[in-house]
């Protein structure tokens, strides 16, 4: 007999603040708890030294949580420069020191192009890569270090928003990025160029695919609302499943295509893209899920909610 899940069957999207100094499984077993929700699900990691926008996925939500994980990412962040640690964040052992009292907003300027657009970065060592099923950050901290293959990823946007000048500099860069970008690794490539040696002081992810940091909501304003016991306002802050998937263009079932959708067969819709993933919604709005537009022209179902 299978085991009956505790807790409630809660279906939405939270877009958490995450807190500083808290992992990413740590906030999410957090919110899980408040919430007393059977399923929860994070959709990316966050270094416990950053903050920022991590969407929770409860119930159904869960099973469209890769769309987020591969969408597009933003972040703030400030770049130490002239020192060096182990882990490329304020949160490692500093390895080296030089002094960058040379450095000025111009020199930097001339650097950030070669960064921007397709580029390839080398993943750090305190990433959460798995090689051979065991984290490199595991390894790592075994005093092990492995070759490790360049990525493939995109930078669209890399802007200095503000330099302060010292023997350590500090600048402060917004940056939206591919999935798979590090931060870290950024702030380590761009320290090296600079003969000075950088590492990410503060790290806030201001974007997940659709979601932004004006819509993430603080870990204390859930818990203030729990120890009130304000449980459906708690509730009124989740997002509905389909917002993880505005990007997606929507197409319209029938009641009569709707049923044979559900029982997983390919259906025909008039006025269809051409290709591609779509949403899918009854006519009169409900969303169901996600399907892919056949060579055919059918729309097939992939992740459909359960009704």
């Amino acid at each position: 007999m299978a085991k009956r899940r505790r807790g409630r069957a809660l279906d939405g999207i939270l877009v958490l603040d995450k807190p500083a100094e808290q992992t990413s499984n740590a906030a999410l077993q957090t919110v899980k708890s408040l919430y007393y929700a059977a399923k929860a699900g994070h959709t990316g990691s966050l270094d416990p030294l950053a903050t920022g926008v991590l969407p929770i996925c409860f119930g159904e939500a869960t099973k469209f949580s890769q769309f987020l994980l591969d969408s597009d990412k933003g972040y703030r962040t400030t770049v130490l420069l002239g020192v060096k640690t182990d882990t490329g964040d304020a949160d490692g052992t500093v390895i080296s020191q030089s002094d960058a009292s040379d450095l000025c907003r111009e020199k930097i300027e001339e650097l950030l192009p070669q960064f921007r657009g397709p580029i390839q970065q080398i993943p750090s060592m305190f990433s959460a890569i798995k090689v051979n099923g065991e984290p490199l950050y595991k390894l790592a901290r075994q005093g092990k270090e492995i070759e490790r293959e360049a990525r493939d990823l995109t930078i669209y946007q890399l802007e200095l928003l503000d330099f302060r000048p010292g023997s350590v500099a500090e600048i402060d860069l917004l940056i939206r990025c591919s999935k798979g970008t590090y931060i870290r690794s950024l702030a380590e490539d761009l320290g090296e160029l600079l003969n000075c040696g950088g590492h990410v002081k503060v790290l806030r992810r201001i974007e997940v695919g659709p979601y932004v940091l004006d819509q993430a909501i603080p870990m204390e304003t859930i818990q203030t609302l729990r120890d009130n016991r304000e449980f459906t306002a708690m509730d009124d802050l989740l997002l509905p499943l389909s917002s993880a998937l505005s990007h997606l263009p929507q197409v319209e079932l029938t009641e009569s295509a709707g049923f044979y959708m559900r029982q997983g067969q390919p259906v025909l819709v008039p006025k269809m893209p051409m290709d591609g993933m779509v949403r899918i919604a009854m006519e009169g709005g409900e969303f169901i899920g996600v399907g892919e537009i056949l060579d055919d022209g059918r729309v097939a179902p992939r992740r459909l909610i359960a009704g």
